[in-house]
């Protein structure tokens, strides 16, 4: 019997097959799996069109394997194959019958025609883990079988056999452990169950295997008797290929939890079926509490990713942006283009329909949660609210028009959460700016001097609580037309005119009173001005330009040496407090105490804002030195 040589510089091919073209050994028996399926599919189809009466209920894959003679099979009862179809599909590498099949039949109705094979390789998978492979395969209608033989890159033969029925059974003899590999893991019946479920279960025949039960002795504690039953190791129909009428939210919630390994329920599931430019179906979940390392480097996100049923992919990165990056699910395309291990996409323009299609979906969900079940977005927005924030200040600004309306800050109206189309709802006749102060907490945040004339007025102040908040309100600009104003910033403008025209006649009055306040604390503050904004509190701190007090702290906060961006911190006194009527005294009789007081004032005002003084120890002293004089 001689040697049949592979076509297609075989030698070449086979070996960049087995040893570059697939990243896991283990995606052998997927790839199996996927061409006994076809081959059914095939079988299924012919039926239907000379009515042969076979239908999908008579077809099955069978999985078995031998530990001694260290062999795995895969048996089908599909289609099979004659000898000219054996030379050309397993003769002639990267040439595939199930994409001609495809071709050939391209005007039936997909769901008839959906075999999964596209490029003639998959099958050669199999010698990443076998030293020899063989099929005996016999075609429907046919009185002849034939037995094809490998032992790799050396070529196959061909030889007359004897089978009963049509199908294939391949049986793979596997390679020998080395030190470096161990390809007995794949004759163990945990690891081929474990496979199926993990990349063929939702093929859409039964895939049946001989699985051992262990039953108690009856009288005998602690033995037992094995039993060997056979089993159906895929689930078949997708839960996502449902409709959702036939499902319930605890179907939806105990499929997220086997599948996502979480104990708790899901908050939410998105289900859809999109057809048209990008054609596919997706279950998605957002978790009620983020995972442990969500907020590190270490959280890689992605959802499943099938074609056709098949799993190719754990986690794809590229079908999430990175704000949404805590959505959990899948996606079923059978559109996609997949590179020729089916491992990998290529990135083509479907890809890209698909992502942005995601991302308004899960949009329109958030935004429904929003507006009718506002309980259960806060408790998203408390777990995952920061990722969204992350998103929008990342991008540059770039996706403000697409995340502003999800974004949700605390409100100095009764410390709740509020949305800016709420606060710009709420504001007073008037009003032309959304008012906001940065800092550590609420509870700080609230007792900022500057926050009493604004309450006193009537005006809601957003409280930005996260390093990145103030950084996103610069990316926004504005809402609706109205622009965003740090309330900490020395610009801030909520006077009155009137407020505004006294301020400036006692700035004039006190010009030379400042001048040397701003003298004894030079190096530390760029100006000392009459603020307009105080009520009762004698001092408060503020900054020019564009970096304020708080973004000066996270910044100062990051890692390195590097230089870090200073505010420029202005020292506001109010004219109408007691205090200042002390400063005036101070400066025409004792200027060395007027600047110890200046001293004491502005390590005062950066306590009140939450930063370190330079020196509690003269400070304390300073103080002490008050007290007793």
């Amino acid at each position: 019997m001689a040697k049949k040589q592979f076509k297609a510089e075989s030698k070449r091919l086979l070996e960049m097959m087995i040893n570059s073209i697939y990243t896991h050994k283990e995606i052998f028996l997927r790839e199996l799996i996927s061409n006994a399926s076809d081959a059914m599919d095939k079988l299924y189809f012919k039926s239907m069109q000379e009515n042969l009466g076979i239908t999908r209920d008579d077809l099955a894959i069978n999985l078995s394997f031998n530990k001694d003679a260290r062999t795995i099979t895969i048996e089908d009862n599909g289609i099979g194959m004659d000898k000219d179809e054996l030379e050309n599909n397993l003769g002639v590498i990267a040439q595939s019958g199930s994409f001609r099949f495809k071709q050939d039949n391209a005007d039936a109705d997909k769901e008839e025609v959906d075999v999964i094979g596209q490029f003639g390789v998959g099958f050669y998978s199999a010698f990443m883990v076998a030293k020899k492979v063989t099929v005996l395969t016999k075609k429907y209608g046919d009185e002849n079988a034939y037995l094809w033989s490998s032992e790799g890159v050396d070529g196959y033969t061909i030889t007359d056999a004897e089978k009963d029925k049509n199908g294939s059974v391949i049986t793979l003899f596997l390679k020998d452990d080395t030190e470096d590999e161990d390809y007995s893991e794949f004759l163990a019946e945990y690891k081929l169950r474990s496979l199926v479920k993990r990349y063929s279960d939702y093929i859409r025949y039964p895939i049946k295997m001989p699985v051992t039960k262990r039953k108690p002795k009856e009288g005998k504690e602690g033995e037992y008797d094995e039993t060997t039953e056979i089993e159906t190791l895929n689930s078949m129909v997708p839960i996502w290929k449902k409709s959702k009428q036939e499902l319930t939210d605890e179907q939806y919630n105990e499929y997220y939890k086997e599948k996502f390994l979480d104990y708790m329920d899901p908050l939410t599931h998105i289900h859809s079926k999109t057809e048209g430019t990008a054609t596919y179906n997706a279950l998605l979940f957002i978790p009620k509490k983020a995972p442990f390392d969500f907020y590190t480097k270490e959280y890689e996100k992605g959802l499943q990713l099938y074609s056709s049923g098949v799993m190719i992919m754990e986690k794809c990165a590229d079908l999430l942006p990175d704000y949404f990056s805590f959505v959990r699910g899948l996606v079923d395309s059978e559109d996609l283009s997949l590179n020729i291990s089916r491992e990998m996409l290529q990135h083509d323009k479907q890809l890209k329909l698909i992502e942005k299609s995601l991302e308004r979906t899960i949009k329109n969900e958030l935004k429904k949660m929003l507006n009718n079940d506002r309980e259960k977005y806060e408790e998203f927005w408390k777990n995952f609210g920061l990722q969204i924030k992350y998103g929008l200040y990342s991008s540059y600004g770039t996706q403000k028009e697409f995340l502003q309306d999800l974004l949700l800050f605390t409100s100095s109206a009764e410390k709740k959460l509020t949305t800016l189309e709420e606060y710009v709802t709420r504001m007073k006749e008037g009003q032309d700016a959304i008012y906001f102060a940065s800092g550590e907490s609420v509870a700080k945040l609230d007792t900022l001097p500057q926050t009493e004339m604004l309450k006193d007025k009537g005006y809601e102040i957003l409280y930005l609580t996260d390093n990145v908040d103030e950084f996103i309100v610069k990316m926004l600009v504005d809402y609706d037309g109205k622009e965003f104003k740090s309330i900490q910033s020395s610009d801030a403008d909520f006077e009155t005119e009137d407020e505004k025209k006294e301020k400036k006649e006692k700035s004039e009055q006190n010009k030379d009173l400042l001048a040397e306040m701003k003298k004894a604390l030079e190096g530390k503050v760029a100006d000392v001005r009459i603020s307009a904004k105080l009520r009762s509190h004698p001092v408060c701190l503020t900054s020019d330009g564009e970096v304020s007090l708080e973004m000066e702290k996270v910044l100062g906060a990051m890692p390195g040496n590097e230089m870090k961006p200073k505010a420029d911190r202005v020292l506001e006194v109010n004219a109408d407090h007691p205090i200042f009527a002390k400063l005036q005294f101070l400066f025409d009789n004792d200027k060395e105490k007027l600047a110890a007081y200046a001293d004491i004032l502005y390590d005062q005002a950066l306590l009140i804002e939450g930063l370190d003084i330079d020196d509690p120890v003269e400070y304390c002293n300073k103080v002490c030195a008050l007290m007793v004089n």
